[in-house]
C-alpha cells in the first residue's frame, strides 16, 4: 500500500517539468552534472525532483534556504545512487543547512579517562534517525578532493544494513568478504601513513574509522576521480564496483569531446 502510493506520489512530482532556472544550477554548480551522458543528466534529474520534493529542509542559524543550496546539495546527494537503488534515500526524513560551521555537544574524554560534554565545531551530520545536516558554505567551497554532501550521504547508505561500519549493502557474500578484506587493508594503510607522518592522497581523517575511510575515499571517488584512480587504484575499482559508476572515465570523455583548447 505504501509502495503504490509512493508511485503515485512520485509519478505526479516528474509529471512537472522540471524547471529551467534549477537546470541552470546543476550546469553551473555541480560539475559532476556536466560529465554526464544525455541519459544519465535526465536520471540524475528526475531523482533530484523527486529528493527535492519529498524532504523537508530547513535552513538553520538564520539561513535563507534558496534553491541553490538545496538542488545542489540534492544533485550531489542523488549522484551517489544513480545507480543504485532509488529508494536509498527514503529514511531520510530531513536535511538541516547551517549558513556554515557549526558547533554540537559532544561528549570529550579526558586523560583520566572522565566524560566531559563540550560543543565540538562540524561541517555536517549524518544520523540514523533520517536527519543529514550540512554546512552549506562547506559544499560552496567545492574543495577538489572534498565534498561533505558525499561525505555525510555515504554514512547513509552504509546505514542501510545496520551499524555503520564501512561496509554498505553488497549483492553477496562474495562481494562482502572481497570488500572487507581490501578495504580492511587499505584503511590500515592509511592508518600507518598518517601515524608516521607521511603523505596521504586521501584525507587523514579517513583514518578515524572504517565509516569515516568510506566516507572520505566516497568523497575522492566522486571529487577528483581522476587522481583517484592514479594514486589509489585499488579503492578507485572497489568503488566502481559499489557506486556501479566510472567518473574517471566520464571526466577523460568529456576532455575528449571538448578537443584540444
Amino acid at each position: 500500500m505504501f509502495g503504490l502510493l509512493r508511485k503515485l506520489r512520485r509519478r505526479r512530482i516528474l509529471a512537472e517539468p522540471f524547471p529551467e532556472r534549477w537546470l541552470r544550477t546543476l550546469e553551473r554548480d555541480v560539475p559532476p552534472y556536466r560529465t554526464l551522458p544525455p541519459d544519465r543528466q535526465a536520471r540524475l534529474r528526475d531523482l533530484v525532483q523527486v529528493f527535492v520534493a519529498e524532504k523537508h529542509w530547513e535552513g538553520c542559524a538564520g539561513l535563507d534556504l534558496s534553491d541553490e543550496p538545496r538542488l545542489t546539495i540534492a544533485a550531489y546527494a542523488c549522484l551517489l545512487i544513480l545507480e543504485l537503488d532509488p529508494n536509498s534515500y527514503d529514511h531520510v526524513i530531513t536535511i538541516l543547512v547551517y549558513p556554515g560551521e557549526y558547533r554540537a555537544p559532544h561528549k570529550a574524554v579526558t586523560e583520566e579517562g572522565f566524560e566531559r560534554d563540550e560543543l565540538q565545531a562540524r561541517l555536517g551530520e549524518a544520523w540514523s534517525q533520517g536527519v543529514v545536516i550540512i554546512a552549506w558554505n562547506d559544499v560552496e567551497l567545492r574543495n577538489r578532493g572534498r565534498n561533505v554532501v558525499v561525505h555525510e550521504f555515504a554514512h547513509q547508505l552504509d546505514m542501510l544494513n545496520g551499524p555503520v561500519d564501512g561496509t554498505p549493502p553488497l549483492r553477496d557474500a562474495k562481494s562482502i568478504e572481497e570488500w572487507r578484506r581490501v578495504m580492511e587493508a587499505e584503511f590500515n594503510r592509511l592508518q600507518l601513513h598518517v601515524e608516521n607522518g607521511l603523505p596521504t592522497f586521501l584525507d587523514p581523517y579517513g583514518a578515524t574509522s572504517p565509516a569515516e575511510f568510506f566516507a572520505v575515499t566516497s568523497e575522492m571517488f566522486f571529487q577528483n576521480p581522476r587522481g583517484m584512480r592514479s594514486n589509489e587504484p585499488t579503492l578507485y575499482h572497489m568503488l566502481r564496483g559499489y557506486y556501479r559508476q566510472d567518473p574517471a572515465a566520464r571526466a577523460d570523455r568529456k576532455d575528449e569531446s571538448a578537443g584540444p583548447g
